[in-house]
């Protein structure tokens, strides 16, 4: 499932292609609105809201969609050869006189009115990327459950909208605890929620999720897609295992050393102990 700041491009790419263009054509290929009529209507904007877009248009109407793991929206000039996938995988087509946007794989695929977008996604935590962006309301929400494992809470979009799993492992590592520490054991819940914010808003226009800095292929992530690759802080192998409950199950990343709390059981790490350093700060060169 795609972080924040790629459905923050996501958004900001359609929106410089479709706001304040007539659509020419539409094609909504979801038995429910197959039927829809939509040429015609003027794109007003379009909007992330955490993982989800939200295509507003004129009259009233909301195209929501959501991209989840393998969805992905392309926009094609005139004439272009729509190269995305085979047509059979196309499940919403926007045309305008400028260009034509083309959703592959979408899972969500709504159309409501927009005065009711509250029925799908209301039910969202504080947008990291959102100008309503609340991070007293962040930490309440994830204090609500305070015996609930960290990298679970930050994984619920009910609590935080935007955080995927390349976030929730690097916000771990950052902090200096394990995935499985309970949320009452965070020392520093506010600045977790802080540094969360800073790490989206510093990718919102980049690809990459970069959150050590360094933007070199391989040194992007602390612990995430390392597993079995020394930490680039203690030269610790970076383990992984399982976290969560199938379906909804993530392959979870950390270093023993660095990352203080438990670990799961059958990983032959018992505990991980404290790593050198303050786990407050970032590590840090």
């Amino acid at each position: 499932m795609p972080e924040g700041d790629s459905v923050y491009r996501a958004a900001a790419r359609l929106h410089e292609a479709l706001a304040g263009q007539v659509l020419t054509s539409a094609d909504l290929r979801v038995p429910a609105h197959a039927t829809a009529v939509l040429a015609g209507r003027r794109v007003l904007e379009v909007a992330p809201r955490g993982k989800h877009l939200l295509t507003r248009l004129e009259g009233g109407l909301t195209l929501h969609t959501h991209l989840r793991m393998d969805g992905r929206w392309e926009v094609y000039r005139p004439g272009e050869r729509w190269s995305g996938g085979p047509a059979w995988q196309i499940r919403a087509v926007l045309g305008t006189e400028r260009g034509t946007a083309v959703g592959y794989r979408l899972p969500v695929v709504d159309l409501l009115r927009t005065a009711d977008e509250q029925r799908a996604v209301g039910h969202l935590g504080p947008d990291l990327l959102g100008p309503d962006w609340d991070p007293v309301e962040a930490v309440r929400r994830l204090l609500a459950h305070p015996g609930r494992p960290l990298a679970e809470a930050l994984l619920d979009q009910r609590n935080l909208a935007g955080i995927g799993n390349v976030y929730a492992a690097e916000l771990c590592y950052l902090a200096g605890v394990t995935p499985w520490t309970e949320v009452r054991q965070l020392p520093r819940p506010d600045r977790l929620v802080e540094r969360a914010r800073e790490l989206l808003d510093a990718n919102r226009l980049r690809p990459g999720h970069v959150t050590t800095g360094d933007t070199r292929r391989g040194h992007q992530h602390w612990v995430y897609g390392r597993a079995g690759r020394p930490c680039p802080r203690c030269g610790t192998l970076v383990r992984t295992a399982r976290q969560g409950a199938p379906p909804q199950d993530r392959v979870a990343y950390w270093c023993p050393y660095c990352q203080r709390g438990p670990a799961p059981a059958g990983t032959g790490v018992s505990s991980a102990r404290p790593g050198p350093g303050d786990a407050g700060r970032p590590p840090g060169r």
